[in-house]
């Protein structure tokens, strides 16, 4: 193995705080990563990882000797993909957010795998915050407005939203006919706790060009969108989603959308990846098709 096989293994160990994490990604024995950060201690005479019974994690050297490698193996990425013209290929990482993998990105994949035959894909379904260096991914999907300023974020698309509940809900407090009698008409909404911080969303309406929040209470708070959309059939309290996803609830009348002259803001589409995977060709290809992908989608309105 040489130098640059072992940065490679080294980084990844880092990444992922574990040597057998990284063994799985890189599709290689865990021995071979032992072996390679030993022989890679040998030779520069210092200890670059601690280990213990529940991680790993680099020394002072090794958070040192971890930055230049990033820096190194990006740049040889990035030079043999400009120069030799290379298709993409090896292992992608990408989470996505559930319901829109499953309506649009997965039926559309087939595409994309055809274009890129020398990719292999490993995809998650997540609503969560997903910290992408840690768990090893290399981009997500995400829906809402996003707020880590450490990521490339590139906007894919808008959506559409709509506020509504139940009609089992609206039977028992009333039909709101402005946001006023949101709060003296005591109603309540399903809270949906987003991001890192887990603190709840509140309820998003323009007036006259203008944001207006209104944050009411909540009984219920869920944390991913599969069970606020529940939790809303349910008659918990009123939701606010892309309108694509309810169209069917509407037409059944199993949901009644409320304030249309009041819409929320459309929620943002994004594809986010760390800043030193900016030119990762593997990356850049799966963004460009997303890209691609979502202009030819309709949403609604």
């Amino acid at each position: 193995m040489d130098r640059f096989g072992e940065m490679h293994i080294f980084v990844r160990i880092v990444e992922r705080r574990s040597f057998t994490k990284a063994a799985t990604d890189l599709m290689i024995p865990r021995a071979t990563v032992t072996n390679a950060i030993q022989r890679l201690e040998e030779r520069l005479g210092t200890r670059l990882l601690e280990r213990t019974t529940r991680q790993v994690k680099p020394t002072l050297d090794g958070e040192a000797y971890y930055q230049r490698c990033r820096r190194i193996l990006f740049d040889l990425e990035d030079a043999d993909g400009l120069f030799r013209q290379t298709m993409p290929k090896g292992l992608l990482r990408v989470n996505l957010q559930g319901t829109l993998a499953r309506k649009f990105i997965i039926p559309a994949l087939p595409g994309f795998m055809s274009a890129y035959p020398e990719l292999t894909l490993l995809i998650a379904d997540s609503d969560r915050y997903v910290d992408l260096v840690q768990e090893g991914y290399d981009c997500v999907v995400r829906s809402g407005e996003l707020s880590d300023s450490t990521m490339i974020v590139r906007r894919l698309t808008l959506l559409p939203t709509v506020t509504l509940a139940s009609p089992d809900y609206f039977g028992k407090i009333g039909i709101p006919e402005t946001l006023d009698d949101l709060t003296t008409q005591n109603h309540q909404a399903v809270g949906y706790l987003s991001g890192a911080n887990d603190r709840p969303v509140p309820l998003d309406f323009t007036v006259g060009g203008v944001l207006r929040q209104v944050m009411l209470p909540a009984s219920v708070s869920v944390t991913g969108a599969d069970l606020y959309m529940a939790a809303g059939l349910a008659g918990l309290g009123l939701i606010q989603v892309p309108r694509y996803r309810v169209i069917e609830d509407l037409r059944a009348g199993a949901l009644v959308e409320i304030l249309p002259e009041y819409p929320p803001e459309p929620m943002p589409v994004s594809v986010l990846y760390p800043q030193n995977r900016q030119l990762s060709p593997r990356v850049r290809a799966f963004a460009d098709w997303l890209t691609a992908l979502f202009r030819t989608l309709h949403f609604g309105s």
